[in-house]
């Protein structure tokens, strides 16, 4: 009895051993599979993205959006007329659209600013997009602050491209001012627009031109990550090539034509075409490049840098309350301190409200 007792478990450890092996991964498993977790992981997540575009009107903004994105964001809007603009303000406009390709979702966001620089007198045309980057800064704040922080709906501006007038020799005295309020806030990344109506010496004479002066006026602009030694040679150049091409002088276009036999997307002239995705004719394929290679970076450093500086001097700059006779008057970080728990106690207090009306419920149910 003893023998077929032990003969069956013996069977049993064998079958179970056969099990174990058949949900094994195949191959090696160790750390060097952490990436592939998280990978997936953000995979099924998904990605979210906001895009700021700040320019005057009639700069191609729109276009530009919708030949990096292969999408339609603007099909519904209506152009004003001289009098409209000279009754226009300032006003940001945000449209969303979810983009998939093999498999990842992207939730992009992009925000025009219509009516900026249309203005004769331009020196608060700024003032609204502080506001508006301020604002989604103080959202994310306050819904960190809060209990339910994983869900947070990420809006900040993870970058703004700042379109530059080909018309002029360099950049113009509100260019200069609206990069020197901005680039503590947001990534901010220059562009010229319509860079097909210049020839190729004026475009390189125009870049040089700009630099020159965003470094005099100590603007900072996105700088691209440098690459690490074990890089490969081919990334390596890729990204010497993209900071070469600062400021990215593009032209947009959502129109295809035939060429030698072939479908691209250009502007057809009465001397020929330009080709969008041709880098002979333009920058489009290196902004793009750029957009999408370093979408993670351009996301990190907004979370490290900009939010960070937000985040503490929001904290610092907390109303000082009244000092109390015979003690120290309270410091701004205790009063942030006791705004939040106030906000955490009030959320808390509707949470176990909504429960208890569940749970009243329920119990309706159960006694009919």
């Amino acid at each position: 009895m003893l023998g077929c007792c032990q003969t069956r478990r013996s069977e049993m450890s064998s079958e179970s051993v056969k099990t174990f092996s058949s949900l094994e991964t195949p191959g090696y498993v160790g750390f060097a599979n952490l990436p592939n977790q998280v990978h997936r992981k953000s995979v099924k997540k998904g990605f979210e993205f906001t895009l700021m575009v700040v320019g005057e009107s009639g700069l191609g903004k729109s276009t530009l959006v919708d030949s990096l994105f292969l999408t339609d964001l603007y099909s519904e809007r209506v152009i004003p007329d001289a009098v409209e603009k000279a009754k226009q303000t300032v006003k940001l406009d945000a449209s969303t659209v979810e983009i998939e390709e093999r498999g990842v979702k992207l939730r992009l966001t992009v925000v025009d600013t219509p009516g900026y620089g249309d203005a004769i007198d331009n020196h608060d045309s700024f003032r609204a997009i502080i506001q508006y980057i301020d604002d989604q800064f103080e959202r994310y704040l306050r819904d960190e602050s809060g209990l339910n922080r994983r869900n947070i709906v990420d809006n900040r501006i993870h970058c703004c491209f700042y379109f530059i007038s080909p018309f002029g020799h360099s950049l113009k005295p509100l260019d200069i001012e609206f990069m020197k309020q901005l680039h503590n806030k947001v990534n901010i990344v220059p562009v010229i627009a319509k860079a097909d109506c210049l020839t190729k010496k004026e475009v390189l004479r125009l870049k040089k031109k700009i630099m020159e002066e965003i470094e005099a006026n100590g603007i900072k602009i996105y700088p691209l990550p440098d690459c690490d030694s074990d890089e490969d040679d081919d990334y390596k150049e890729q990204v010497r090539q993209l900071k070469e091409a600062v400021p990215f002088a593009v032209c947009g276009a959502n129109t295809l034509l035939e060429v030698k036999g072939r479908k691209v997307r250009g502007r057809q002239y009465p001397w020929g075409v330009i080709e969008v995705e041709n880098p002979e004719h333009c920058d489009f394929i290196k902004l793009r490049t750029m957009l999408i290679t370093h979408m993670q970076d351009l996301q990190e450093v907004t979370q490290e840098v900009h939010y960070e500086n937000y985040r503490s001097e929001r904290l610092a700059k907390g109303a000082p309350k009244k000092p109390v006779e015979g003690g120290a008057a309270p410091s701004a970080s205790s009063n942030e301190k006791d705004r939040i728990l106030l906000e955490k106690e009030a959320e808390l207090r509707r949470m176990q409200e909504m429960l208890a009306k569940m749970q009243a419920q329920m119990q309706q149910t159960q006694n009919q």
